[in-house]
């Protein structure tokens, strides 16, 4: 590929992946933000809750600052708090709901463009469908929320898909699942969409380019990183989000290839999404004794190979 991906994509950084002690809101936010905003490769960065308010001021400056784009993620609190959005008890997604209006408005402080957000767990067959009426019921209460308390523009609420059988075992879900949701919420309110995790897709079990035909009109996000899950005495069998290359990983250069290919395909790098571009985020966790610095450099090195091995004529056949 000729032209950089800079081109096409702003290229992100999960950064409450890469520095995990920082996801429960505490750590050296400030300092780890900083080398990130430090490296003009990256255009965009994913951060989630901070507790202090202080910090929050502080890292608002200096995101404010690095010119990048800022897309919040809610699944650490979601995943440390089992929240559940699509929850039947209406109690336990009320408690939800409360939880993601407070985070939708830690997101605006930070200047977050997209808030991510999951379903709960899957509650089985027999009862999917009510739940999936709960979680759309519980998106455009979000939604709502996002467009009253905007003021310069509107955040928008995008769903992640995650495996239903293997790891975190959520309601969505499945891809066409996780889309139809979306478009029913889209009818009422439009600042909703989705966001597509290579790491997840092994998990899910759908094919790559099926994956994102589905998505293809909901996209507004993507991730590209690594799983285990062939190997289930592996220490990181599941979503654990571990570096390219390692034994037993499902993805490296190869298929992250394929999965850059698809979002050509999609369209999704010729999309009006609510960032200024584009936005395709590396979402890497440094395994016992790795520095993140290693692990981010890891992602680089992979991306680069990847977007190297398109071939030009695919690119020009399948841009619109």
């Amino acid at each position: 590929m000729a032209e950089p991906i800079e081109s096409h994509a702003r290229v992100g950084v999960v950064h409450f992946a890469a520095y995990p002690q920082c996801a429960g809101g505490e750590g050296p936010i400030l300092e780890s933000l900083a080398r990130i905003a430090e490296d003009e490769f990256f255009g965009a960065v994913e951060v989630t809750a901070i507790s202090d308010p202080a910090v929050r001021r502080e890292a608002r400056a200096l995101l404010d600052g690095s010119h990048m784009d800022v897309i919040f993620g809610c699944q650490p609190a979601i995943l440390g708090h089992k929240l559940s959005l699509s929850a039947l008890d209406r109690a336990e997604q009320e408690r939800a709901i409360a939880a993601c209006r407070e985070l939708i408005d830690q997101a605006y402080e930070l200047g977050a463009r997209i808030l991510m957000v999951m379903s709960g767990p899957d509650p089985g067959e027999r009862d999917r469908a009510p739940a999936r009426e709960a979680f759309a019921d519980a998106l455009k209460q979000l939604c709502r929320h996002a467009q009253e308390r905007a003021e310069e523009y509107i955040l928008a609420i995008s769903v992640e898909t995650f495996d239903r059988d293997v790891d975190k075992k959520c309601l969505i879900g499945p891809t066409h699942e996780a889309a139809g949701i979306v478009e029913a919420v889209k009818a009422e309110c439009s600042n909703i969409g989705l966001t597509l995790d290579l790491s997840h897709q092994p998990l899910i079990g759908e094919p790559i380019g099926e994956m994102l035909v589905e998505a293809a009109d909901s996209l507004i996000h993507a991730h590209f990183g690594n799983c285990v899950l062939r190997d289930r005495a592996h220490p990181l069998y599941g979503d654990h989000h571990p570096p390219f290359g390692i034994p037993s990983g499902e993805n490296d250069v190869e298929e992250l290839r394929l999965f850059l290919e698809a979002l050509i395909y999609s369209g999704y790098f010729a999309k009006s999404v609510p960032t200024g571009m584009p936005v395709l985020s590396m979402e890497i966790r440094p395994a016992a004794g790795q520095r993140p610095e290693v692990v981010i450099a890891n992602g680089k090195r992979t991306l680069r190979e990847a977007w190297a091995r398109l071939s030009h004529d695919r690119w020009t056949e399948g841009r619109l």
